[in-house]
């Protein structure tokens, strides 16, 4: 089983904590990550691009000149695709690009991204979390005092809103609950610090 020190908001180690090998020392799977990222690229897309057709566009109902006898080829409509300010052909359209992974391959990333944390020292597990009302100046103190000097993801156990105010305007820092954990934070963060009782409800769920 992997060991990493356990730390206090003042920056002191206090213990080591023992991870679970299933969950933070798995061998990285980088087809998993690879797929989870564009899985979540993917649906983060609003879709909402539109072309007309020429159906849609206003005007053209007249015939531009008649069928024969000018020597010019013959059309229908100023608003054929083929005209200058006709319509698009095969254009896109308003819909959905969100699509979900199996089960299981996501879980294998979300595993493989948490252990790649624990394979490249950039996890920081602390005892406890706690702030008795939110202030950014604490928490850009605690983050001082463990020396995380670049974009981190802070994970904690459940919703505490003291903690989230606290770090959600701190450039680079990124907090979630253990149900928002997902791989492309956890890549797109070069550190992670997790609570103890995080680390035992991540175990938890993906063992």
């Amino acid at each position: 089983m992997p060991k990493v020190a356990l730390y206090n908001i003042s920056g002191e180690q206090v213990g080591e904590i023992e991870l679970s090998d299933g969950v933070f020392g798995i061998p990285v799977h980088r087809q998993a990550l690879h797929d989870a990222v564009v899985m979540q690229q993917a649906s983060r897309r609003q879709g909402t691009h539109d072309t007309k057709t020429r159906g849609e566009i206003r005007g053209g109902g007249r015939k531009p000149w008649r069928q024969k006898g000018t020597g010019r080829a013959r059309h229908g409509s100023t608003r054929s695709p083929i005209w200058r300010g006709g319509g698009t052909v095969f254009g896109p359209h308003p819909r959905d690009y969100s699509y979900k992974l199996p089960r299981k391959v996501y879980r294998l990333a979300l595993r493989s991204a948490l252990s790649s944390k624990v394979e490249d020292g950039k996890i920081l597990v602390l005892d406890e979390l706690k702030l008795t009302m939110p202030r950014t100046r604490e928490m850009v103190r605690i983050l001082d005092n463990l020396r995380v000097d670049g974009p981190a993801l802070v994970v904690i156990s459940g919703r505490d809103e003291n903690v989230i105010k606290s770090a959600r305007n701190i450039p680079g820092i990124k907090p979630v609950s253990t149900e928002g954990l997902n791989v492309y934070d956890l890549l797109a963060h070069g550190m992670l610090v997790i609570t103890r009782d995080a680390v035992s409800r991540v175990e938890e769920a993906l063992a």
